[in-house]
């Protein structure tokens, strides 16, 4: 598409305007060189200048400048940008007809739609793919007391922690917890994990003692910490040698919750965290991806923080090849869900 770009407007307007500079400077130069020839006074010539320059800059002021802002808004739109809120329709908008398409995709891009459009999706996909939860439940409470009877503890503990894993995964998905809760179900799944890598994963999570109580109560969205600390395992400790370390640390800054998940693992290199990072901040391409290795979880992470509390607030990742990866998720500190901006997304 570069390599025609003249064939969009903006293409011939660049080229109009190149044309249009060459041709008087060209005109201005023979009559400036006429003059001097002829022995006649030049301030015509040097009026001339000022008159084009005049011209020339009031062009660039009411046109070309607007028009290069309205490509630069569309371009940051078309790259994924959430622009709604940022950019009013009359600075993307060069005609009537332009305003009321630009007027109607902001509706469309307003995070409250986007919100309740994701949530009816998440419960159309919740129906297809229903799973009755007592039946689940009930038959893996069955297994756990088949293997008691055997004597098989372990197998016995797996199925309880498997069981408590699925009723916190399954139930209420739509609505805030509390800290405490998503380190619950945090330890629950790393303990699932501990039976098949024994030894080699250790998970330490850390927090001020002084403000514990107040971080444990802070809310946020169900499944914000889990599946970062799958990513940790899969992508990170999983691929080395020898034993992985994983930490959870909490952080309360002012009104923000600082949440760093951080493991020894193999890190990526700069050019592959640059792209990961890159996609997490553009939150409108995250419904677009339909797979990328490695980053899907923390885009679906990041796209709930992003619509339940504004693009303020979302993840970051920072690693170093070799060395590990930290994931840093930035949340408001709210203790109540009537604090959330957008009540709806609780149902």
């Amino acid at each position: 598409m570069e390599n025609s770009k003249n064939k969009y407007l903006t293409g011939r307007i660049v080229i109009l305007e190149a044309a249009t500079v060459v041709l008087v400077l060209f005109l201005l130069s023979v009559c400036l060189v006429e003059a001097v020839t002829r022995g006649r006074a030049v301030w015509p010539v040097i009026l001339g200048v000022f008159c084009f320059i005049l011209i020339f800059g009031g062009w660039v002021l009411m046109v070309i400048r607007p028009y290069g802002r309205i490509e630069r808004n569309l371009y940051l739109f078309l790259e994924g940008y959430t622009i709604a809120g940022a950019v009013s329709p009359e600075g993307m908008a060069a005609t009537p007809t332009e305003y009321l398409l630009m007027e109607r995709m902001m509706k469309m891009m307003d995070s409250s739609e986007l919100l309740k459009l994701n949530k009816r999706q998440a419960q159309y996909l919740a129906l297809q793919n229903q799973i009755n939860p007592h039946f689940l439940y009930n038959t893996l409470e069955s297994i756990r007391s088949e293997a008691l009877i055997a004597g098989l503890d372990s197998v016995a503990d797996m199925t309880e922690a498997l069981a408590a894993f699925f009723r916190y995964t399954i139930s209420k998905v739509e609505n805030l917890v509390s800290v405490e809760e998503e380190l619950q179900n945090c330890e629950t799944y790393f303990r699932i994990q501990q039976y098949r890598f024994g030894p080699r994963l250790n998970l330490a999570i850390e927090c001020d003692p002084d403000d514990r109580d107040e971080i444990f109560c802070c809310r946020l969205p169900k499944l914000t910490m889990q599946p970062i600390l799958e990513n940790s395992i899969i992508h990170g400790t999983e691929c080395k040698i020898g034993c992985g370390h994983l930490v959870i640390r909490l952080e309360r800054t002012g009104n923000r919750l600082l949440i760093k998940i951080s493991d020894d693992g193999v890190g990526m290199d700069h050019t592959t965290l640059a792209k990961m990072n890159e996609r997490l901040e553009k939150s409108g391409r995250a419904f677009s991806d339909s797979e990328a290795k490695g980053g899907i979880a923390l885009v679906n992470v990041n796209n709930r923080i992003h619509l339940l509390f504004g693009e303020e607030y979302g993840i970051r990742v920072f690693s170093v090849k070799g060395m590990g990866t930290d994931v840093e998720i930035s949340l408001p500190a709210i203790t109540n869900d009537r604090e959330l901006e957008n009540e709806e997304a609780l149902g």
